[in-house]
Order: C-alpha cells, then sequence, then structure tokens
C-alpha cells in the first residue's frame, strides 16, 4: 500500500487528509486547537477513529503516546544525538533506519523492513511516500510517520 503526506502540513490547527497515489483522501488527520502539546486524532473517511496521538509534556526531547481506542500501543521518544536524529520505539519491537530529516528511511521488525518513507516529487508538491509493507500495522505505521514529521515541523519552525 502506497500513501503520500504533503510536507510540512502541520498548520495551526493541524488539519490534513492522507492521500492514495490515485490522490484519494484515505485518512484525515485532526488536532486540537490551543491544547498543550500536540493531540491528533486519525479518522478514515467515514470518519471513524483509527489512532490517537498525544505529545508528553515536561520531557527534555519530544516524546508521543499512541493510542488504539483505550489501549497505549506505542510511545515514540526523540532520542538525543548530536549526528543524527533518532528515535526509540517503545510497544512493538521495531527500529527505524535511514535520514529522518530528508524524510528517506525505513522502519523494520527483526530485520525486516515493514515501512519505506522517502521524499517524493509530485503533483501536489513536496510529498513523502509511505509504502506499507505490512497492512496489519497500517494505523501504527502512519502514526508514527506522523509523530515524525511533527517533531521535524516543529524543530524547523523553533529554528527560524
Amino acid at each position: 500500500m502506497r500513501l503520500f503526506i504533503k510536507q510540512q502540513v502541520f498548520s495551526l490547527n493541524d488539519k490534513f487528509s492522507v492521500k492514495d497515489e490515485n490522490e484519494a483522501d484515505r485518512f484525515y488527520v485532526e488536532g486540537q486547537f490551543m491544547a498543550l502539546g500536540k493531540k491528533l486524532r486519525v479518522y478514515t473517511p467515514n470518519h471513524q477513529e483509527v489512532l490517537y496521538i498525544e505529545q508528553q509534556l515536561w520531557k527534555l526531547l519530544p516524546e508521543y503516546d499512541l493510542f488504539s481506542g483505550e489501549d497505549k500501543v506505542a510511545t515514540i521518544k526523540k532520542e538525543f544525538d548530536f549526528f543524527k536524529n533518532n528515535y526509540t520505539i517503545h510497544g512493538p519491537d521495531w527500529n527505524i533506519e535511514g535520514s529522518i530529516t530528508a524524510h528517506d528511511y525505513v522502519i523494520k521488525s527483526q530485520g525486516k523492513i515493514i515501512a519505506d518513507i522517502n521524499k517524493k516529487f509530485l503533483s501536489w508538491g513536496d510529498t513523502y511516500e509511505i509504502i506499507i509493507h505490512d497492512e496489519s500495522q497500517l494505523h501504527l505505521l502512519l502514526g508514527i510517520v506522523i509523530v515524525i514529521d511533527c517533531v521535524i515541523s516543529a524543530s524547523r519552525t523553533s529554528n527560524n
């Protein structure tokens, strides 16, 4: 499965869609306006919530929890490193390899690639492509990519 997210989609109210290769909306992401920390909800086109993402406050480095219903399914933490943009995924036994800031990385489970994320230049602007190899983990993989983009966008904003 291929999905596409427009680069730096996060706006004041964090509302955007995730498209498929035919430019059809597959998911909608909505944030809470004026909330302390990021709070994002991922919905299907028929408005069924499939994932809730909440930023943990009072952390030195960004940390987000991902929920499916009432169950916390993962925590994504940005790690301190002068030379790399490292993230740790707690929950599933996954790791991230590649250049995160260039949107050119993979997510692996036990050495097997389960998602590829690559920057693309498509008709609807600078976009990154998410190739999901394990669709049983679609929502969680999408949530991880959204969190990483959120952290990158926030760091670009704070550096300007």
